[in-house]
């Protein structure tokens, strides 16, 4: 190409990046972090906040949706702002807790410059993201005045709260408020002067919390307006007598709903395709026998419990199988259940004659690494009752921290391989249970010691193989080899 068409090229693309063809694409989605997080958060009267890790599969799958959302979100009347803040960094981890981060990716809502924290429910998809929002910088109860109202605000597959006040106004009326502000985040709400909008239910004349749902019932009336009291009727009203686990997207707010309940939990898998019809009357008639007896019910599909599955340490192959998670986070189980076993088994359990089941992976046949591996049912053994002062990693097999401090254990554990007194381990704590009252797990990489006499203390130090062996160093007994040895000498010195 002869010279002056190169120059023509090149001056083109010159003029081209100058008008800004090449230039980045603006992010809607504000980026935080340490130092600047508190002071944002306490600039805005609503912000949405994403707390997320960069290894984290379902938080790529989030980022574009959620940029395209805060895109949209930007032109609202006010602009309605989302941001978010890497949680895994070590520089941000501190502020992170004060937000009780669980897992990634989680959102939050946050008002009055972070003076009220609301867990963000909604969709993960762009245009459910925007609906969801715009909702939750609106009143908190909307009004309906017409049917027209009522069938454009009432979504007939999902909960919905109206309360009816012939006069809108007084204690009962402002506790009805008050609620809808504190749950605006989980249920929709709405009020009206008359019953007659309403899609389903009677004329009533005096105050009244009416629950619209799209199963049993349909609707269910509530005339105590203690904010406590509605706000339990709500929480009991919105899961079904039994709740569905398939793979029907329409079933999976109950399911959260009953799993976030503070009921003892029934859980029943079985085969759809082969085994609902024999199991649904039967189960449904002992959950209707317990109703308000503190147990809720739930029959899932195995094709759609694979998760569950793997939680409780169960094999599908088990199924049909019932399952009881205690409020006290025992748990019992019983496989190939027949349908007419299943009023027994609840009566045995309400007596207090089930054996818990503990969910233990293999104990492995060969234990030679430096890092000896625990499971649940060598716990005792290995860290209770060694006699030895043991460090104890809790780690999730696909958590990425967990995966950069394994070498840094595996030299740990070398330079203490010729110590009797200590031993460095490690127990998957997805697929083992832990004991209760112990070991305080809420994310991964945990660390534990034991001291050879019991003392029992978490280790939040550097995540280095210094600073790992100083604490060890620090907290470890003496050891009863040692002072023996010391005794032997002294006696062979006389």
């Amino acid at each position: 190409m002869a010279k002056s068409g190169i120059l023509v090229i090149v001056s083109a693309l010159v003029i081209l990046a100058v008008c800004g063809v090449f230039a980045e694409e603006k992010e809607y989605v504000l980026t935080l972090d340490h130092t600047n997080l508190t002071e944002t958060v306490a600039k805005h009267n609503f912000i949405v906040l994403e707390f997320y890790a960069p290894w984290c599969g379902h938080c790529k799958n989030l980022a574009p949706e959620y940029e395209k959302a805060a895109s949209e979100l930007s032109s609202h009347d006010p602009p309605i702002v989302l941001a978010k803040y890497d949680a895994s960094d070590e520089a941000n981890r501190e502020l992170s807790k004060q937000y009780e981060i669980q897992g990634f990716p989680t959102i939050k809502i946050l008002r009055d410059g972070g003076k009220k924290v609301q867990e963000y429910n909604g969709p993960r998809e762009a245009a459910g993201i925007v609906s969801y929002l715009k909702k939750q910088v609106g009143p908190a109860s909307a009004e309906i005045k017409s049917k027209e109202d009522a069938t454009n605000l009432i979504d007939e597959k999902s909960i919905f709260v109206v309360g009816i006040f012939p006069d809108p106004s007084g204690e009962k009326f402002e506790n009805y408020l008050t609620l809808a502000e504190k749950l605006r985040g989980e249920v929709d709400f709405a009020h009206t002067v008359d019953a007659k909008h309403l899609p389903r239910g009677g004329p009533v004349n005096k105050p009244t919390l009416r629950l619209l749902k799209p199963f049993d019932e349909l609707f269910v009336d509530f005339e105590d307006f203690e904010v406590d009291a509605m706000e339990k009727f709500i929480s009991e009203s919105s899961i079904p007598i039994v709740t569905i686990f398939d793979n029907d997207p329409n079933n999976h707010p109950y399911v959260n709903k009953f799993f976030e309940g503070t009921n003892a939990k029934a859980l029943l898998f079985v085969n759809f395709s082969s085994d609902f019809d024999a199991f649904k009357s039967k189960y449904n008639d002992v959950a209707v026998l317990y109703k308000g007896n503190g147990v809720s019910f739930l029959l899932g599909d195995v094709e759609a419990g694979q998760g569950a599955f793997e939680y409780f340490g169960l094999k599908p192959e088990q199924a049909p199988v019932i399952i009881i998670m205690d409020t006290d986070e025992q748990k019992y189980v019983k496989d190939h259940v027949e349908p007419d076993a299943i009023a027994a088994y609840l009566k045995d359990y309400k007596d207090g004659k089930l054996k818990p089941h503990v969910k233990s992976q293999p104990i492995p046949e060969v234990n030679d690494e430096p890092v000896k591996v625990v499971v649940r049912d060598t716990l005792q053994d290995m860290v209770y009752n060694s006699g030895k002062n043991v460090l104890l990693e809790f780690y999730a097999p696909w958590c990425g921290h967990c995966k950069s401090l394994a070498p840094i254990l595996d030299e740990v554990a070398v330079s203490f391989e010729s110590d009797p007194d200590v031993l460095i381990a490690k127990l998957d704590a997805t697929a083992n249970d832990l004991p209760k009252g112990d070991f305080d797990v809420q994310g991964f990489p945990t660390m534990y010691f034991r001291s050879a006499s019991g003392n029992l203390s978490q280790y939040d130090g550097e995540r280095t193989k210094e600073a790992i062996i100083e604490f060890i160093e620090k907290n470890r007994d003496k050891s009863a080899q040692s002072d023996s040895a010391k005794v032997d000498s002294a006696k062979d010195e006389l």
